[in-house]
């Protein structure tokens, strides 16, 4: 009995991470990007990724950019006068052995002027180029998905 629930985790364990997808750059990882379903007649949409930095020297996201959109900005949510703000910011730094969380109401990448509003319903993926500082750039595909990644959802809470 206890083999053949071995065997039953074991085949069921690949579906749990199926969505999760990963890349590297130099000592960097980033986990999952998604951006939730566009709504109709929205004129931007947000980016959302995990940033881990598995090295010993700090690095920097410097840019994004997209095929999808005219412009893609690094933006950050923060409380001022009682009130929560998004600005713009010019850099995001990734510190040493640690990570840096893109999320709703945190850092997040702002896709304005867009160009292809057909990659941005649940199920597409569309290219995101980040260019770092140190580690060069990487082209990551994000996941539109109609609501947040229970992995993200992980990450978001254990911060």
């Amino acid at each position: 009995m206890l083999n053949k629930l071995i065997v039953l985790a074991a085949l069921l364990l690949p579906a749990c991470f199926a969505n999760a997808h990963e890349y590297k750059v130099g000592e960097l990882q980033i986990a999952h990007p998604w951006s939730q379903e566009l709504p109709p007649n929205a004129p931007t949409v947000a980016a959302y990724f995990v940033i881990q930095n598995t090295g010993k020297a700090a690095d920097r996201l410097l840019s994004v950019d997209s095929p999808i959109a005219g412009e893609a900005q690094l933006h950050e949510h923060i409380m001022q006068n009682d009130l929560m703000k998004m600005q713009q910011v010019p850099s995001v730094e990734i510190p040493a052995g640690g990570n840096v969380t893109f999320a709703p109401m945190a850092y997040h990448v702002m896709l304005v002027n867009l160009k292809d509003r057909n990659l941005l319903s649940d199920g597409k993926r569309f290219p995101l180029t980040l260019h770092f500082e140190k580690s060069g750039d990487v082209t990551v595909e994000v996941a539109v998905q109609k609501k947040p990644p229970e992995v993200m959802q992980m990450h978001t809470h254990a911060q």
